[in-house]
């Protein structure tokens, strides 16, 4: 029995079942809807991140959309037409007005990309009488890591609360001083002086 399966689709069922039952599984060459699309896309190809359809409850989904928003790499998610807006009113509220790109009907007659940002993007969908085909949805990496987030919270601190952040993690004196320094860019001499 031969049977044509896709990434994030219900193929991944009969796969597993397949597996179990010692039936040999032979992966074909065949288009792949996000690959495709973010060949196409204008994004970074180098480093992606592929989620595929997000949850339909409102606040799964932006609890996903919140852990993955400090990732820098190019995100990818299929949605349906009749939750596409929603999906991408999600996406702006978490993540921010970046450029995304909307890929529809891969390698089907009515192909098409739209390159925008999400709050423009949203606009025009709005505008459509009805939204039509599958999506796959392409949006730009942050441009902040979790790691710069972190420092760029700890400088709006004062060098007392900073020394508190690192203390609660119950690093020693020395230890925290160089990390202050490291963090803003100073000699541990510097902060040394703040804290004999």
């Amino acid at each position: 029995m031969q049977e044509h399966l896709g990434i994030s689709d219900p193929g991944e069922v009969i796969i597993k079942e397949a597996i179990k039952e010692n039936i040999e599984v032979i992966p074909i060459p065949g288009a792949c809807a996000f690959v495709n699309a973010l060949v196409a896309s204008g994004l970074d190809t180098a480093k992606f991140q592929f989620i595929g359809f997000l949850p339909v409850n409102v606040k799964e989904k932006e609890e996903i959309l919140e852990d993955i928003k400090l990732n820098k790499n190019t995100l990818i998610f299929y949605e349906a037409p009749h939750k596409l807006i929603k999906t991408l009113e999600s996406m702006l509220k978490i993540l921010g007005n970046r450029n995304i790109v909307l890929a529809k009907e891969i390698t089907k007659i009515h192909e098409n990309f739209y390159r925008d940002t999400l709050e423009n993007m949203i606009s025009k969908l709005g505008k459509e009488e009805k939204i039509r085909g599958e999506f796959v949805i392409l949006v730009e990496g942050s441009e902040v890591t979790k790691k710069e987030k972190e420092i760029k919270d700890l400088l709006k601190l004062s060098l007392e609360e900073h020394y508190k952040y690192y203390e609660k993690q119950g690093l020693e004196k020395k230890d925290i001083i160089k990390k202050i320094a490291k963090d803003r860019n100073i000699s541990k001499n510097e902060v040394y002086q703040k804290f004999i």
